[in-house]
C-alpha cells in the first residue's frame, strides 16, 4: 500500500493505481468516475495521496482528456477528492472532508460522528437527514423484537415477512392507489436492490435491452447493464418521457421493457402526462411489456395531492419499485416491488437475500402506527417551505435564470447563463463550500443542449438557504468570467 505521504507536507504518488473501466455500456466518464470511488473505498487511493495529472491518466486509459477532467471536476465539487495548488488532485487527508455524494460508494462511516455532508449542501437526491425519525423507527424496532414468536425468528420468507408485506400493500393501494395484495409485494433491501433483482429476471426471460430516460439516475442504467441488458436512452421533456420515441427505440431495437419516473422525473423533474401515461400503458400491452415504474419522490407533491402510480392502470405490465431511502434515508435499507405473481413468474425474479426479518417487522409497526405517514406529512410541510424559501432566493440572487421543474420532490433545475459552463460554476462552487450536481452527469448521451444544475434542498437548512444560493450566485459570476477568459484565449490562438 503507498505511504500516506512520502516526507513531511509532501502527497504520496498514487500514479499507478489500477483504475479499471469495465467494459459496460455506461459513458466513460461515469466508468472512471465509479472506478475512483471504488479505489477510496478499498483504499486503494488512501488519504492524502495524489492522483495522476489528467494528462498523465488520459494516456494511460486511452482515453480524451475531456474525460479526465470531467469525472476530477465532478469529484472536486463534491468534495470527495480535492484539487491543491501544487499537489494537484488528491484524496482529502481527513475522513471529515469526503462529502456523501453518492452514499452507497464511500467508505465506512466513522462510529466517532466525524463524517458529515457539506455545509451549504445542494447536492441532489439526500432527504433532510436532521429529522430522521430514530426514535420512532427505534420503538418499532423493540416493539417488533418484543413481539416477534420465538419461532418465526428461524423463518425466512423468500418474498419477505408477511407482516412486512400486508402493510406495503395497504400502504401503497391507499397512498399511490396500487393494486397490491401482501401476495405481490417483495421486501427488497432498496430500489437499486429491488431493480437488480428485476433486470436479472428480465434477463433470465430472454430480454436484452431495457428502455431508459435520458437523463435519469445513472446508478439504475448500470444496474441494467451489469445484468447484461443493454440500456437504450429515450428522451425526456416537460411532460415526461416522450413515449412516440419510446415507441420508436422499441421498434428499432426489439425491447419489449422499459424503466420510467412518472410520478417526478430525475433530474428533469417532470410528471408524465395523462396522454403519455394512457400511450405508455398501451404499449405495453401491445407487446406484452413490462414497465418498471420507480416511484422516485411520489410522496413530495406541493401543489396538490400526489398522482396514483402507474402500476394501478396496468398491474400486469408494471413493477412497482420503492424505498425509505428518499423518504427517510439510505441507511435504513429497506424497500419493496410490486408485482402480481403472474408477471414475477414471466419476468422470473431473481431470488435474492431479503433484510432481516426484525427490519421487516419493524417496517410493518412502522407502517401501521401511523409513523411512516406523520413522519411524511412533516417532511413535505419542510420541503415546501424550504422550496419557497429557495425560489425566493433564486430570484433574488439570480434574476432571470429559469428555474424548472414540478413544485414536488427535493430538487430544482436552474438554467445557466449562455457561455457559462457547469463544469466551471462546479469547481468555484466547490472552493466556496457548496455542494452541487450538473445536468451533464445524469445524461446517457452526449447533447449540445444548454448546461444546467441539478440544485438539492433536501438536506439543506433552512437557515443558510439564503447564503448557499447567494454563495451558488457568487459560483457562476465566477465561472462566466472563466469562460470569458477561456474564449479570449482561444480566439488569440
Amino acid at each position: 500500500m503507498p505511504r500516506s505521504s512520502d516526507r513531511a507536507g509532501a502527497p504520496a504518488l498514487a500514479w499507478e493505481t489500477l483504475l479499471p473501466l469495465g467494459d459496460d455500456a455506461a459513458p466513460l466518464r461515469d466508468r472512471l468516475e465509479r472506478s475512483i470511488r471504488d479505489a477510496v473505498h478499498h483504499g486503494l487511493l488512501p488519504a492524502g495521496s495524489s492522483l495522476p495529472p489528467s494528462r498523465v491518466l488520459a494516456e494511460t486509459l486511452g482515453v480524451s482528456r475531456w474525460v479526465v477532467t470531467e469525472t476530477y471536476g465532478q469529484l472536486v465539487a463534491e468534495g470527495f477528492l480535492e484539487a491543491v495548488v501544487g499537489s494537484g488532485t488528491r484524496v482529502p487527508l481527513h475522513p471529515a472532508r469526503i462529502p456523501d455524494a453518492a452514499a452507497a460508494a464511500l467508505a465506512p462511516v466513522s462510529l466517532r460522528g466525524d463524517y458529515r455532508r457539506p455545509r451549504f449542501d445542494l447536492g441532489p437526491g439526500i432527504p433532510d437527514l436532521r429529522h430522521v425519525p430514530r426514535a420512532r423507527w427505534a420503538d418499532a424496532m423493540r416493539r417488533a423484537f418484543d413481539a416477534l414468536p420465538d419461532g418465526e425468528l428461524m423463518v425466512i420468507d423468500p418474498l419477505g415477512h408477511p407482516l412486512a408485506r400486508s402493510a406495503v400493500a395497504d400502504y401503497l393501494s391507499r397512498s399511490r392507489r396500487a393494486v397490491a395484495a401482501p401476495d405481490d409485494v417483495v421486501i427488497t433491501h432498496g430500489a437499486t436492490d429491488g431493480m437488480t433483482a428485476v433486470v436479472a429476471g428480465l434477463r433470465a426471460a430472454g430480454h436484452r435491452s431495457l428502455l431508459v430516460e435520458d437523463p435519469s439516475w445513472g446508478r439504475l442504467r448500470e444496474v441494467a447493464a451489469s445484468a447484461g441488458l443493454t440500456p437504450v436512452p429515450v428522451p425526456v421533456d416537460e411532460s415526461g418521457v416522450d413515449v412516440d420515441r419510446l415507441v420508436q427505440a422499441a421498434d428499432r431495437t426489439g425491447a419489449r421493457a422499459a424503466l420510467i419516473t412518472p410520478a417526478h422525473q430525475f433530474p428533469l423533474g417532470a410528471a408524465l402526462s395523462p396522454a403519455r401515461r394512457e400511450a405508455i400503458v398501451r404499449w405495453a400491452r401491445a407487446v406484452d411489456g413490462v414497465l418498471i415504474e420507480d416511484d422516485y419522490d411520489a410522496e413530495f407533491r406541493y401543489d396538490r395531492r400526489p398522482i396514483a402510480a402507474l402500476q394501478g392502470l396496468a398491474p400486469e405490465h408494471v413493477v412497482l419499485v420503492g424505498s425509505l431511502s428518499k423518504s427517510m434515508a439510505q441507511a435504513f435499507g429497506l424497500g419493496w416491488a410490486v408485482m402480481p405473481a403472474e408477471l414475477r413468474r414471466r419476468i422470473r425474479l431473481a431470488d435474492r437475500p431479503r433484510p432481516s426479518v426484525l427490519d421487516q417487522v419493524a417496517l410493518a409497526r412502522f407502517i401501521t402506527s401511523g409513523d411512516l405517514e406523520r413522519h411524511l406529512r412533516a417532511a413535505r410541510g419542510r420541503f415546501r417551505r424550504r422550496r419557497a424559501a429557495l425560489l425566493a432566493a433564486f430570484d433574488r440572487e439570480l434574476p432571470g435564470l429559469a428555474v424548472t421543474g414540478i413544485a414536488a420532490g427535493m430538487h430544482a433545475m436552474l438554467e445557466l447563463p449562455t457561455g457559462v459552463a457547469a463544469r466551471d460554476v462546479r469547481h468555484a462552487a466547490s472552493a466556496l463550500e457548496v455542494a452541487v450536481s450538473d445536468l451533464a452527469r445524469y445524461r446517457a448521451t452526449a447533447t449540445t443542449d444548454a448546461d444546467a444544475l441539478v440544485v438539492g434542498y433536501g438536506n439543506l437548512s433552512d437557515a443558510l438557504v439564503d447564503e448557499a444560493v447567494a454563495r451558488l450566485a457568487a459560483a457562476i459570476r465566477e465561472a462566466e468570467v472563466t469562460g470569458a477568459r477561456r474564449r479570449d484565449r482561444a480566439v488569440e490562438a
